[in-house]
């Protein structure tokens, strides 16, 4: 068994570095025009103000991962905790941070209506990434 503090430590690193993946996702699909040709305002610039925040709380969300669900294999427990645990996230993006503090709307609906849609496609891959790195660690 891995000593507490590894623990901890695997699970935040795989946090920032899926919130890493996130931002750059987010940043090369945005600078594409995808989100826009959908519909959806969400282009973000590549700067220390854009990915320091992200990648702290990618990494603070990343003690999600501390929660004993779904330990299978990689199909199983991989896809499954790093999908399961997006939503964490995604709803706080959803509920809290479009409305309250960025003056969104509901969901963020003011940035198109697919929004939701490429917020959770985001956050999936968070999840997914945070969810490999921390199956690697503990193989």
């Amino acid at each position: 068994m891995k000593s507490a503090i590894t623990r901890i430590s695997v699970v935040f690193a795989g946090g920032c570095l899926g919130a890493l993946l996130n931002s750059w996702v987010s940043y090369a699909l945005g600078q594409a025009g995808i989100p826009q040709k959908w519909g959806v305002a969400i282009a973000p610039a590549w700067s220390t103000a854009f990915l320091y925040p992200r990648i702290v709380w990618g990494g603070l969300w990343g003690f999600l991962f501390l929660l004993p669900a779904f330990q299978g294999g990689f199909l199983v427990g991989v896809f499954s905790r790093g999908i399961l645990f997006s939503l964490g996230p995604t709803a706080a993006q959803l509920l809290y941070f479009f409305p309250f503090v960025l003056k969104k709307g509901w969901f963020g609906l003011s940035l198109g209506e697919l929004t939701p849609l490429f917020v959770f496609a985001y956050n999936a891959v968070w999840g997914l990434c945070a969810a490999w790195w921390v199956w690697m660690a503990e193989k």
